[in-house]
């Protein structure tokens, strides 16, 4: 993306409704409230994550993603934010992983080692809550 493309992207998402699947996927989690974004963009989720006291660690390929979440969050020792790629980003274990509208950017040929690491991170009864091409799905 171009820098005023990714820049219109965090205006018109940083604040945007939570989805009613991401809603349903916290509402989901007991006990141990440890989150996964994968793809965090502006911080819209992290936001509503940390308003249930969710430690977030959450990532993005763009450079600047991470640099307006470090601003947003900053002094929110909650939020962990890794410029990383599905690939390189170390997933801790986490109840509940969030990949809105970015799975769809995980290369092909990558995909299954991908979605081992998401899976494998998810702790037993752990959500994961995201889309393929806008297509919503909350996994228990």
């Amino acid at each position: 993306m171009s820098s005023e493309e990714i820049f219109k992207y965090f205006e018109t998402t940083a604040d945007r409704e939570t989805r009613d699947d991401l809603r349903l996927g916290v509402s989901l989690v007991g006990g141990n409230k440890v989150a996964i974004d994968c793809g965090c963009g502006a911080g819209s989720d992290i936001a509503f994550l940390r308003s249930y006291d969710f430690l977030v660690h959450a990532f993005d390929i763009e450079e600047e993603s991470i640099n307006q979440c470090r601003k947003r969050f900053k002094g929110d020792s909650e939020v962990l934010l890794s410029q990383a790629t599905f690939n390189t980003f170390k997933y801790p274990n986490a109840s509940l992983v969030v990949a809105e509208s970015s799975l769809f950017f995980c290369p092909a040929q990558d995909f299954s080692e991908v979605w081992s690491k998401i899976t494998d991170a998810l702790l037993p009864e752990g959500v994961f809550s995201g889309s393929f091409m806008s297509i919503a799905n909350l996994i228990v």
